[in-house]
């Protein structure tokens, strides 16, 4: 049998690797703290700022809201060794950032300390070889950089300068067009490219169709949905299993099915947070507690569950499974025996990553596309205002959802969907307006 298997191909969860490119003054720092909000759905956004401070000047001014900004954490960099920026997506990881932005990268390749000054310095050693020499100490470095900016857990954004490219024909020498300071080819790694001109972008190459050839001015949170939209068309992995553990119906052997699957996919230890209380658990402690709270005593036999048998005459083993949830309780401490009812006090858990997927794969469904317009119909329909889709409850999510699904299904969805939302929001006008005297 062949030590090499093929798995089924899924998107799971996969992450964003995003670049911006042009001139100095292009706008590529703010579009990528705009992006960064978008893709970060409420989570944590870092910035390694190459720039002498300049990505500060986007940030929230305490006491004064109504200068705006962004909420971001800053790490300046003065030096710029490729081996500096794989500690910084070292400390990016440990910090659970959702969004890690590299402003700039191009300083990384010719930047003070960088990759072309490392080979410049290796290859002038003595017996070195020259700048050829230099490379065979440059290119594993270039290469742990990538590996380590690729394999980020987050999503990626990083900011490169631009310069004219010229072409020499005999005495006549033509510009071609811009080159981003970088080695050539390192556009081929992103997923998105976008050339930024005075705040609008021309995206050059993306992974993603909605956005082939797109021209758009001040890209922002609209662009991040869509690229997180094309990202979602996957499965989430963790919160398929969860999702099943939690639903109606939920039977011991089916527990012991997903502990499998779970298993299988090195998914066991996956962080995740309690569906009930919101508590931060893993998916095996999860499978764990919610397998053992329908677990059916068995009944008492002669024989091992593991290898049940009637040749004896004795009473047959009527228990759930011939399996065990052995590794399972080797994954977690401790079970509960029911599903926990959390305190009162307790927090609502939020919206989930798939939930805010399917919300927006709806409402392009049901021709809902701004995001103004979103907030506003999902406010009307869970009953109180939001400023985020990510404001949502669990609960809530659930609720619009059912809405957005039933609507969606009908003959002539976006007109009945928005003849509901208007009512909504007549409905609405006359709970807030005095009555006439």
């Amino acid at each position: 049998m062949t030590e090499f298997s093929f798995a089924p191909a899924t998107r799971e969860a996969a992450k964003a690797r995003i670049g911006l490119q042009g001139p100095a003054g292009s706008g590529k720092t703010k579009t990528a703290l705009r992006l960064a909000k978008g893709l970060a759905q409420g989570g944590p956004i870092g910035l390694a700022d190459t720039e002498r401070g300049s990505a500060l000047k986007y940030a929230i001014v305490p006491g004064k809201p109504e200068l705006g900004g962004h909420e971001f954490g800053h790490l300046p960099m003065d030096r710029h060794d490729p081996r500096d920026l794989i500690k910084v997506v070292r400390a990016a990881e440990q910090a659970n950032l959702a969004v890690l932005i590299v402003d700039s990268w191009s300083h990384f390749w010719n930047g003070r300390g960088g990759l072309l000054e490392i080979v410049e310095e290796a290859g002038s050693a003595k017996g070195a070889g020259g700048t050829f020499g230099g490379w065979r100490t440059g290119n594993p470095i270039e290469q742990e950089m990538l590996d380590a900016l690729l394999n980020f857990r987050g999503h990626l954004i990083v900011t490169m300068r631009t310069k004219g490219d010229y072409v020499i024909e005999g005495k006549k020498v033509t510009k071609v067009g811009v080159k981003a300071v970088q080695r050539d080819g390192a556009e081929y790694e992103l997923d998105v490219v976008m050339d930024m001109v005075e705040g609008t972008a021309t995206v050059t190459k993306t992974r993603y169709e909605p956005l082939n050839g797109q021209i758009i001015h001040h890209p922002g949170e609209d662009v991040a949905e869509l690229i997180l939209e094309q990202l979602g068309q996957g499965v989430d992995p963790v919160q398929a299993i969860v999702d099943e553990l939690v639903a109606k119906g939920l039977t011991y052997e089916r527990a012991l099915e997903l502990h499998a699957r779970a298993k299988a996919r090195n998914l066991l230890t996956a962080g995740h947070m309690h569906p009930v209380s919101g508590a931060p658990t893993t998916l095996g402690e999860l499978i764990l507690e919610y397998g053992t709270a329908v677990k059916a005593p068995a009944t008492p036999v002669t024989t091992t569950p593991d290898a049940p048998s009637n040749s004896s005459g004795s009473e047959e083993y009527t228990g759930p499974s011939a399996h065990s949830l052995a590794d399972a309780e080797a994954s977690a401490p401790a079970v509960r025996s029911t599903p926990p009812t959390p305190p009162t006090d307790a927090p609502s858990p939020p919206v989930t990553a798939p939930q805010m997927r399917m919300m927006h794969a709806l409402f392009n469904k049901l021709d809902v596309k701004g995001r103004e317009d979103r907030l506003h119909a999902t406010a009307l329909i869970i009953g109180r205002p939001i400023g985020s889709a990510n404001e949502l409850t669990l609960a809530e999510a659930k609720d619009l959802l059912d809405t957005l699904t039933n609507y969606s299904e009908r003959d002539n969805a976006p007109d009945e969907f928005a003849a509901m939302v208007q009512g909504l929001a007549d409905a609405a006008a006359r709970t807030t307006t005095p009555s006439a005297a």
